[in-house]
């Protein structure tokens, strides 16, 4: 079994930045890549970030790409999220995947984290 736990959302302006981390505990040889989607209500999940465990492949979506940056330490999965909008406010959850193969489609990833709420004020 593998559990997934994130931290670091909260509350910042326009401009600012936040770290959400995400620790994977339970069974580390099914935790290959791992991602951050995030969801506002009445919209679905949506693709953020991903690394994969092995050989540290990652991809990132066109609308952060140039202001988040993930980073990856076994199975701790980081993303530092700089000049944050107000339109990055969202649940953002952390998933991982028994495959090294980087997905952007979340039905493709096994485990979820509760979700970190992030709000970001104008």
């Amino acid at each position: 079994q593998v559990q997934l736990a994130e931290t670091g959302g909260g509350l910042v302006q326009a401009g600012g930045s936040l770290r959400l981390s995400c620790a994977a505990s339970g069974r580390a040889f099914s935790i290959l890549a791992m991602a951050w989607f995030r969801q506002v209500p009445g919209k679905e999940r949506e693709f953020v970030a991903a690394m994969s465990r092995f050989a540290g492949i990652t991809a990132y979506a066109e609308a952060v790409k140039d202001r988040v940056t993930l980073s990856r330490d076994k199975n701790t999965l980081v993303l530092q999220m700089n000049d944050l909008k107000p339109e990055d406010t969202a649940v953002y959850y952390c998933a991982s995947r028994p495959s090294n193969t980087v997905e952007r489609d979340a039905s493709m990833y096994e485990v979820w984290g509760q979700g970190t709420q992030v709000t970001v004020s104008s």
